[in-house]
């Protein structure tokens, strides 16, 4: 019999995938396959955040309750528990060891893993000082399924070169001037019920939804953006997570859409009320945001992008930033760079989509 491949083979296999991969889905389901070489995992969910808000988007998944998604989802945020957004000290947690064994301390687990026999969970985040780019859940099903200290020490190891891959991919996503032909966009309206039901939706929905996550086949789009937000929505009412109910998230040829929930004063009592999630075109502040993060860029730099998306010269820029105009070159040099832009129209075609 062969034997396996050893952790440190795999983790350059990973690092070389990640230096040749472009876009994030075929990143991950790359990584996943290397990953599942060292780490044996029976389900997963991997999905890329909202560098600003953590929140998630452009899910990838294979997990045996995918009919229950919803449920999944409202739990998994409201469950404090290794969630992604409390993982500072270490990037990967074991589901056993964060409840000593007593995996019912989980309230994702003792309300829906257990019906699925789900013994561990190996969770991980891919977070840099730009923003949180993703979080991966590994699902290992038995009574008696435990990760272990040196798998988890792998997900460890690959951390930093698998988040700057992620964090390149949604770089790759602002393309020059792809945007600009685009029709405005909405708001699209989805309306959830307080248990993440879909109710109703505006003509436009079924198609950014498609877009946003594309169906096999013919079926219909499952709108697990919408669901991520509403579910954030959920966590930032029960004071597990503070953040925004909102996520940027690219649709496609270099256009980004924001969705955000809100309740619908529908009903008398908060947590009975109608859930709102609105898609609609990313703001340019807020596109210029993420293109930074993406990029890399430092304050400075992304404070002098922000002005001459303003339409300023250098000496009006100079001016603002209290720099010398020699400085401002300087920091613009290091933005093309950065950015591979060989200009400031094609810097700022990119950056804002026009």
């Amino acid at each position: 019999m062969a034997r396996p491949p050893s952790s440190a083979g795999s983790r350059a296999r990973v690092i070389r995938i990640c230096e040749s991969v472009a876009d994030a889905r075929s990143l991950r389901l790359s990584l996943l396959d290397e990953i599942r070489h060292v780490v044996r995992f029976d389900a997963y969910a991997w999905l890329l955040t909202d560098p600003e808000t953590s929140v998630g988007c452009a899910p990838l998944a294979d997990v045996p309750c995918l009919p229950e998604l919803p449920r999944l989802i409202r739990l998994k945020y409201l469950t404090g528990v290794n969630r992604w957004t409390a993982l500072d000290s270490a990037p990967v947690a074991l589901l056993r060891d964060a409840t000593d064994g007593d995996l019912g301390r989980s309230r994702v687990w003792r309300e829906m893993l257990c019906e699925y026999d789900v013994g561990d969970v190996a969770s991980t985040v891919f977070s840099d000082r730009f923003g949180c780019w993703g979080f991966l859940d590994l699902w290992r099903v038995g009574t008696e399924a435990s990760f272990t200290p040196a798998e988890a020490a792998f997900l460890t190891e690959i951390v930093e070169p698998v988040t700057a891959a992620l964090r390149c991919c949604q770089a790759n996503t602002f393309t020059s001037g792809s945007a600009r032909n685009g029709r405005r966009l909405g708001p699209v309206v989805l309306l959830l019920s307080p248990d993440l039901g879909v109710l109703a939706q505006t003509a436009e929905t079924l198609e950014y939804l498609r877009r946003l996550v594309p169906p096999s086949g013919d079926g219909l789009p499952v709108p697990a953006g919408a669901y991520n937000v509403a579910a954030q929505l959920l966590a930032v009412e029960a004071g597990v997570d503070d953040s925004p109910p909102s996520a940027r998230v690219h649709l496609a040829d270099g256009r980004w859409v924001t969705l955000r929930a809100a309740r619908v004063e529908d009903a008398p009592t908060p947590a009975a009320r109608t859930i709102a999630v609105t898609i609609e075109d990313t703001e340019p502040a807020q596109r210029l945001d993420v293109f930074s993060r993406a990029f890399g860029l430092s304050l400075r730099e992304g404070e002098l992008l922000r002005h001459l998306a303003t339409g300023m010269d250098t000496r009006e820029v100079a001016r603002h930033m209290y720099l010398s105009q020699h400085t401002v070159t300087d920091h613009l040099k290091a933005v093309f760079a950065k950015t591979s832009a060989h200009s400031r129209r094609e810097l700022l075609s990119r950056a804002l989509g026009t």
